[in-house]
Parts: C-alpha cells; structure tokens; sequence
C-alpha cells in the first residue's frame, strides 16, 4: 500500500550515508512507491546557495549562531517548496541529514545552547520533524579515514571543496558522535541507531527491516 513517509538520514563523516539512501531508494521504487530524495542544506535554488556559503572548505570562519541561522532558513524553503508537498502527493521523501545535524553538528559539536538552537528550529518548522531517522553510526576516527579514501578515489578531488567539516579537529567528530546518539536515546522510537562499520548489506538490510514494518512493504 503506497503511503507517505519522511524519512531521514544521519551520521558523522565517513558513515555511507549516501550509498544507503540511493540503496533504500531504489527498493522502494521496486515496490511501488514514488520516492523523492534530498539533502541538507539544499534541495531548492536558494538553499543550494546557502549550502556554498557553509560548506565549502573556503567559507569562512561562522560563528554557530550564523550557522543555525544559514540552516534554518535554507530548511524553511526545503520544507515548504519540497518535502511537503510530496508529502501531500503519497510520496516518500528520504532527505540526507534534516534537524538532527543542526542540533549535533552546532549544539554538540560547536557546544552552542541547545535550547537556542530548539527555539530557532521550532520558529523556522513548527513542529514539523521526520516520521523514521537512521543514525548511521561510526568510530569518528575510521569515518574520517574512509571519507579521506573516498576523497583520493574521487576523478576531480580537486574540485571537490564541500569538506569544510571533515577538516575539523576529531574532537569536534567525537562530540558529535556523542551528540547523534543522545538524541537517539531522547527520541527513541523516530531514531533508529545503525552499525555502520557493518558490511554494505547487512546495513542495508537493517534499514529495510525498519522501513518494511514503517511502510508494510514485502521484503
């Protein structure tokens, strides 16, 4: 039975994070479903424009405070101008990282208030939050070694300049990681926590395992 779902993905460098969205994807689309995939900061003209202004290794020194802001408002066109109305149209939308990152990333990562950072998100969606999270979860150490391999892999790793976190001292990686699995443990029945130093399949087949129960899709 084709049904709507808002579906997130998140984790530290290096967690595979993209290879299982395009994986999930893909089954989905075999079984009949009408799959829209995004990612943050982006998925719209204007937040793809603000994610050159963050992410970009040559960005600038942000305070965390900007950051917030920059994602909130690129998040207020990605919500509005896509995920929702596919919502609307019994799509499922899987976004690559939604509030979670904002809150683990700058909360976390950065140590900002964490009550500032709810009160801005609350201000920018309302009470708008995934209905299933996958928390990919990896040593900081071995995400940033296997982000570094996939980076010398790359044909044009020249061109590549959306690394400005990857770069980052591994205790700002370790907070996060922290971070990811505590608000795991807050909200424990949307966040699901995967293994990812597990092989590319058996983590594919947990996250199908979840989703199949989320959706009542055959295996």
């Amino acid at each position: 039975m084709r049904q709507s779902l808002f579906i997130t993905f998140e984790g530290g460098e290096g967690s595979g994070k993209t290879t299982q969205i395009n994986r999930l994807s893909s089954y989905l689309i075999e079984q009949g479903q009408k799959v829209v995939t995004t990612r943050e900061p982006g998925g719209t003209p204007e937040a793809e424009a603000i994610r050159d202004l963050i992410v970009q290794r040559d960005a600038g020194d942000w305070t965390p405070m900007a950051e917030v802001l920059l994602f909130n408002a690129a998040r207020v066109m990605l919500v509005d101008k896509v995920i929702k109305p596919a919502l609307e149209t019994d799509k499922v939308v899987i976004s690559d990282r939604f509030l979670d990152s904002t809150v683990a990333y700058q909360g976390y990562g950065h140590e900002m208030d964490l009550k500032d950072i709810d009160a801005i998100q609350k201000l920018a969606v309302h009470d708008f939050v995934p209905d299933l999270t996958f928390i990919l979860d990896i040593d900081p150490e071995e995400g940033l070694k296997r982000s570094d391999r996939r980076l010398a892999g790359e044909k044009f790793v020249l061109d590549r300049q959306e690394d400005r976190y990857e770069n980052m001292e591994l205790e700002f990686h370790k907070r996060l990681r922290n971070g990811f699995l505590e608000i795991a443990k807050q909200e424990a029945e949307r966040c699901h926590v995967i293994d990812a130093t597990q092989d590319l399949d058996a983590v594919t087949e947990d996250i199908k395992k979840i989703v199949q129960s989320k959706l009542k899709v055959a295996a």
